[in-house]
């Protein structure tokens, strides 16, 4: 059996995913959320990196109850009219700069090989993902080395939002939101999943059967991937993510099967 300081650099060494919390909550709140998986199998072949949003706000009603004192709370885009209006270049740095931040203070050293959202996280998270892959080199502000090779969607909806901070490397198609805009008030919806907007990149897409917003999650799974490449886990739930064994250990199998299928176990 290694040490614990053997163990410990072993752990430094996996392969990593960027975590991206839900609006109106933070990185701490998201990793407590994700305890269930930390504590599965997936810690012997995943580093999990949790990294708070640029843009403080008032806590999620939903996490009052649980989370309320582990604040400071933080969200990734606007979603209420009453939230900062920048324009669309600042807020994608705002967003790349924090998103930045949080990989270079992580300690590990495995190569960056995905990235999870829950929520609005994983809206940004299929951003980072759309984004990677129209620039076709390292999403800007990111280090150049880092190319996600999968992503996994827990309660996400469409449509990506185009993170360009300096508005110089490709014009915003269709049926792709601005990185400054309220996300409920995108309307211009694709029909299909084959154009510029759908998303290249393997991913998972997780819904609550019981959640509120599961029409723009499938929505996100339907029409912004492209054909072939996103599965499907659905469970008896809400807007939260799966904390009972049976719909934890489906969630643990189809990310490690993601992982193994873009090459990410090392």
């Amino acid at each position: 059996m290694p040490s614990l300081a053997e163990a410990d650099d072993l752990t430094l060494a996996l392969p990593r995913i960027l975590c991206l919390h839900g609006g109106g909550v933070n990185g701490v709140v998201f990793r407590k959320q994700c305890r269930s998986l930390l504590k599965s199998r997936l810690s012997s072949h995943l580093r999990f990196v949790f990294v708070d949003g640029p843009f403080p706000c008032d806590g999620h009603p939903a996490i009052a109850p649980v989370y309320g004192a582990d604040g400071p709370f933080f969200r990734w885009l606007r979603w209420l009219p009453e939230h900062d209006d920048l324009d669309a270049q600042q807020t994608a740095r705002e967003v790349l700069d924090q998103v930045r931040a949080g990989m270079d203070a992580d300690a590990g050293t495995g190569p960056w090989v995905g990235v999870l959202g829950f929520s609005q996280g994983a809206k940004l998270a299929a951003s980072l993902l759309w984004t990677q892959q129209h620039v076709g080199e390292a999403v800007p502000m990111l280090p150049a080395d880092v190319r996600f090779r999968f992503g996994v969607f827990l309660a996400g909806s469409g449509p990506p939002v185009m993170l360009d901070p300096n508005g110089v490397h490709f014009p915003l198609p269709r049926h792709v939101a601005t990185a400054e805009g309220l996300s409920l008030a995108f309307k211009d919806w694709p029909t299909g999943n084959e154009g510029k907007y759908a998303i290249e990149a393997p991913t998972l897409h997780v819904h609550g059967l019981r959640d509120q917003g599961l029409e723009g999650h499938r929505r996100l799974f339907r029409l912004y991937a492209r054909p072939g490449t996103a599965r499907l886990m659905e469970w008896d739930g809400d807007h939260r993510i799966p904390l009972k064994t049976v719909d934890v250990e489906r969630l643990v199998e189809g990310i490690l099967e993601l992982a193994e299928v873009t090459g990410s176990l090392g």
